[in-house]
């Protein structure tokens, strides 16, 4: 068996999510997620949740449309930084420096072949939560506050792409992720997702192919829970507050995940999520390959196989019908569920 390269990305960072509607996006991610706002800056937010350890994970920003403003990688070390930088100039996927942004230093950007943007960096501000965050746990970037649904830290983005093979060879090749689980065709003939990780999650991101054939949307970002019990509270506090889910409270066949998947007023597809027992220790093990008959993407038996949620994303295209786009704060009157 081939063995994949040292990883040269240690984990997910942040993500930027792009928004037309800023106000509720804004609302849905502090007040129902319960994600901490650090700061603002211009058509700019940065948040956090209660787990995660620099300075943000998210950074939301007005935009005439939804979608994914780019994602951010820490790679392995500053070393690291500088050879995968190269690298990527060579392959001519890299499109220069940056000085830096909130919450962390110089940082490297490219573009995935289907032309998601990204960075790559390593200098980061930690988190120092105020007196009143602060946790009595040192091993805590801050105290649990119970905000909304209280999720605990950001944990993987999905991205659709015109065709998933070249996506999942870059990664692979360029940044040294590990492709632990696939879905194809009954035949094996067509690549339809890719699931690849540089941790032992089952994944830290996936790419699945776009069902109108378009390039570089978001799928969804992803955020973890500890309990299945708490992706349920989760589904109770959004159904109180008007949301439609598109889909779950169930499960991922493929990475053994309880999850459910919600759009925010923004026209983002979010996904709340407990992985269960899907983590990969072994560096050898996989790829695991789904064919589309054996249901990867739903376990609970009677679903169809394949959702239409699994092949529409952000920007939504013409017949994608973005829901929970009335939702707000002013709609609810100002409800924010937990915060005092």
């Amino acid at each position: 068996m081939t063995h994949p390269m040292q990883p040269l990305a240690s984990h997910l960072a942040h993500v930027e999510l792009l928004t037309a509607n800023p106000e509720a996006s804004l609302w849905f991610f502090r007040d129902v997620l319960g994600l901490e706002l650090v700061e603002s800056d211009g058509q700019s937010a940065y948040l956090r949740a209660w787990g995660d350890l620099y300075h943000h994970s998210v950074k939301l920003t007005e935009a005439p449309q939804s979608g994914l403003g780019h994602m951010a990688w820490r790679t392995i070390d500053e070393d690291a930084l500088q050879r995968v930088a190269s690298n990527l100039e060579q392959v001519g996927r890299g499109t220069g420096w940056i000085d830096g942004d909130r919450g962390h230093g110089p940082a490297y950007r490219y573009t995935t072949p289907d032309g998601h943007v990204s960075e790559l960096l390593w200098e980061v501000d930690w988190y120092d939560a105020p007196p009143e965050l602060r946790s009595p746990m040192p091993s805590r970037p801050q105290r649990y506050t119970g905000c909304g649904a209280a999720v605990r830290r950001i944990d993987h983005v999905t991205l659709l792409c015109s065709e998933v093979g070249p996506q999942r060879e870059f990664m692979e090749q360029q940044l040294g992720f590990r492709h632990r689980e696939g879905i194809f065709s009954d035949d094996l003939r067509t690549e339809i997702g890719a699931w690849l990780a540089v941790t032992n999650m089952s994944h830290d991101t996936a790419y699945f192919r776009d069902g109108q054939g378009a390039s570089g949307r978001l799928h969804h970002l992803a955020f973890w829970h500890d309990t299945r019990e708490e992706v349920l509270r989760t589904a109770d506090l959004l159904k109180d507050l008007g949301f439609q889910l598109e889909l779950g409270p169930t499960r991922h066949s493929l990475s053994e995940a309880f999850f459910l998947y919600v759009f925010e007023p923004g026209g983002n597809r979010i996904e709340v999520y407990n992985s269960g027992g899907g983590f990969r220790f072994a560096p050898d093990w996989g790829p695991i390959k789904w064919t589309i008959s054996q249901r990867p993407t739903l376990y609970w038996p009677n679903n169809e196989t394949v959702p239409a949620s699994m092949s529409t994303g952000s920007p939504a295209l013409e017949g994608e019908v973005v829901q929970n786009a009335d939702l707000g704060p002013a709609t609810l009157a100002g409800a924010q569920p937990g915060r005092p």
